[in-house]
């Protein structure tokens, strides 16, 4: 009965992360481009013809209209299940992580933002100020939320403000500071104003401890996911190589997979740093 009951909830709760992710693609494909992201409903964006409501079921709607859409057959694009997928596996992994809690609610919410934030940044370079500055706010409520319901405790509450505020300034701060850096030692732009805005965001979430933990991470799969794929792809001349060096990269989707990886393993990274190089005699 039990294994029944946990069988059930991973259901539901995937089953509503499929639904959010269906949700995050509307957000992705119209908020770039100054759409409502409420009205209308959704349709094919090549015949315009609202979608059936039976059409537009996560997951299940793309696989039986086998990847096309039912008027004009056009090929709709396997992303919008992939990441209708992807939301359900997040969902289910911070509820198994965190089980009942109102952490789990709050992490959902985060994980969603990031996701969306990413996809915007990898389509268009740009990381939109009504989602930076959205997700900031319900991070700070979050935290005041967290900071005074478990004992209507004012310490709790002042404590919790103060990691979120401070995080999100640090985020400002720091990110600013290396975008002036940058821009001096290149001669030109080092890093857009969303880049800062997403790292104030996330310091709203994580505090600012985990905050530096995740621009670090973010910082590392950059270099290592950007560096290997030019050197992968390397048929060309040394011109063209210093050309690939010289491109820009959204840096919002490195930043959000270390916000992701702090979140969850922050405290053992940390713990294990502390040990590895301040031993305790």
């Amino acid at each position: 009965m039990f294994i029944l009951t946990i069988v059930q909830t991973s259901f539901i709760v995937f089953a509503l992360g499929t639904s959010i992710g269906s949700f995050i693609n509307v957000i992705v494909y119209r908020l770039p481009i100054g759409l409502s992201i409420l009205f209308p409903p959704s349709g094919c964006p090549h015949c315009l013809n609202q979608l059936k409501p039976y059409d537009n079921v996560p997951l299940l709607g793309w696989l039986w209209l086998r990847g096309r859409c039912r008027y004009c057959k056009r090929k709709i694009s396997i992303r919008y299940p992939v990441v209708e997928g992807v939301t359900g596996i997040i969902f289910l992994l911070v509820f198994w992580i965190q089980k009942y809690s109102l952490y789990t609610v709050g992490n959902w919410a985060f994980c969603s933002w990031l996701l969306a934030l990413s996809l915007i940044d990898l389509d268009t370079m740009t990381l939109p100020n009504s989602l930076t500055k959205s997700g900031l706010l319900v991070g700070i409520v979050f935290h005041i939320i967290c900071g005074f319901l478990p004992q209507a405790s004012w310490i709790g509450l002042v404590h919790h403000l103060k990691m979120a505020i401070g995080g999100a300034v640090v985020g400002l701060w720091l990110f600013d500071a290396i975008a002036i850096i940058g821009s001096i030692i290149c001669g030109k732009t080092a890093m857009g104003r969303g880049d800062t805005k997403l790292a104030a965001m996330i310091g709203a979430w994580l505090g600012w401890k985990y905050l530096l933990l995740a621009s670090f991470l973010g910082s590392l799969i950059g270099v290592i996911v950007a560096g290997g794929k030019i050197i992968l792809s390397q048929h060309s001349s040394r011109t063209a190589l210093s050309q690939k060096w010289g491109q820009k990269i959204p840096f919002g989707p490195f930043l959000a997979c270390g916000a992701v990886i702090a979140l969850f393993g922050g405290e053992a990274i940390l713990s294990f740093y502390l040990r590895l190089f301040f031993p305790i005699s």
